[in-house]
């Protein structure tokens, strides 16, 4: 069945471990393992689990319902909406917060239902996505955290990179442990967790420049496609390709390269711009943006380029590829590719555990 997507697992399991290991030996000693980009998928959070993830972290509560019966901590990254409290409390043992009046409704929720809900209060260093702003009254926030029955503050955070593109820095992480150090003195409490960021802080990890009192990274990227996203670099002791894309050939013609006629917009509101390089053996695919864009993906074969999408469909210039109907193609892809193949119900996802290339 096609399209669908190969997972390697035995290259998901390398993956992990080498990243798990990396982390350790620098003083990393709670990862969150970030499986939204495989949509909570089962058999890729028990390859994170049994290779040594200490926590799953997810930003959907849907998928934490999922994954109910998960044997690590569970923690909702994104920060929690005021109607879904009840939920968060019963469902993620951990939630990253930044407003006091949801941490206020999680205390409410976990008190009707005799628990107490751990926390990590996220600060904004500069990239403007969430988190309190670090020149702001953050102690006059944290006393009334603490004060609250059925809330404990186990930790701190910050995020950086993924909206404003922010590259962590000892300078910017340092802020962050200025905050843990401010908030400890002033209240005379430990913060188990100092949580600095994704993937995009593996490189100052591997640089050994992460300040020494950050213990907790998020990982997702690192561990799914073997690359940090500070720089999108690859990590040389990390695969590639556990993820491959495979697509079949439902039309493959000869037609000019310029669309005839009056041009409006296409179906997705936009109007493009074509080259005349006069005529080309054009191969359709079935799959479309509904489940990927097609700059989120790349063929494998460097003979074949891609020229855009439909809904539905998945234009290819074949012309120096040896093609017929009904032939596979394969792409990789990035992290918003996967995201979007790991979300659409129209990609079948196969698991593979062969052809381990030897690094």
């Amino acid at each position: 069945m096609y399209p669908k997507i190969e997972i390697n697992i035995d290259k998901l399991k390398h993956n992990t471990r080498t990243i798990v290991n990396l982390c350790k030996q620098n003083g990393i000693m709670t990862l969150f393992g970030v499986t939204k980009v495989v949509a909570s998928d089962i058999k890729c959070m028990n390859v994170l689990i049994d290779s040594g993830i200490t926590h799953i972290a997810e930003s959907r509560i849907m998928n934490l319902k999922t994954i109910s019966h998960c044997k690590r901590p569970k923690v909702l990254l994104r920060l929690p909406m005021a109607n879904e409290v009840d939920d968060v409390v019963q469902y993620a043992d951990i939630s990253l917060n930044s407003e006091l009046d949801t941490i206020t409704l999680l205390n409410k929720a976990a008190k009707k239902q005799k628990k107490v809900h751990q926390i990590i209060l996220m600060f904004d260093l500069g990239d403007l996505r969430e988190g309190i702003w670090y020149e702001d009254d953050y102690l006059t926030i944290i006393d009334k955290i603490l004060n609250l029955s059925h809330i404990r503050l186990i930790g701190i955070g910050t995020n950086l990179t993924c909206y404003g593109a922010i590259i962590p820095t000892q300078e910017n992480l340092n802020m962050l442990v200025d905050i843990k150090n401010q908030i400890e003195k002033r209240f005379n409490v430990t913060l188990n967790i100092i949580s600095g960021g994704n993937s995009s802080s593996l490189p100052l990890l591997f640089n050994h420049q992460l300040p020494k009192e950050i213990n907790n990274l998020r990982i997702g990227e690192a561990i799914f496609l073997g690359r940090e996203t500070a720089y999108e670099e690859e990590i040389k002791t990390c695969y590639q390709d556990v993820f491959t894309l495979k697509t079949q050939i439902i039309e493959l013609k000869e037609k000019p390269s310029m669309p005839i006629g009056e041009r409006g917009v296409d179906a997705f509101g936009q109007k493009p711009n074509y080259e005349d390089v006069g005529l080309m053996t054009r191969a359709i695919l079935a799959i479309g943006k509904q489940d990927v864009y097609p700059g989120n993906i790349w063929p494998i074969d460097n003979n074949i380029k891609i020229l855009g999408a439909s809904s539905d469909h998945l234009i290819l210039d074949a012309t120096k590829g040896n093609y017929k109907i009904g032939d596979i193609i394969s792409f990789r892809m990035n992290y918003g590719g996967l995201l979007q193949l790991m979300t659409s119900k129209y990609v079948k996802k196969i698991y593979v555990n062969k052809d381990m290339v030897n690094k």
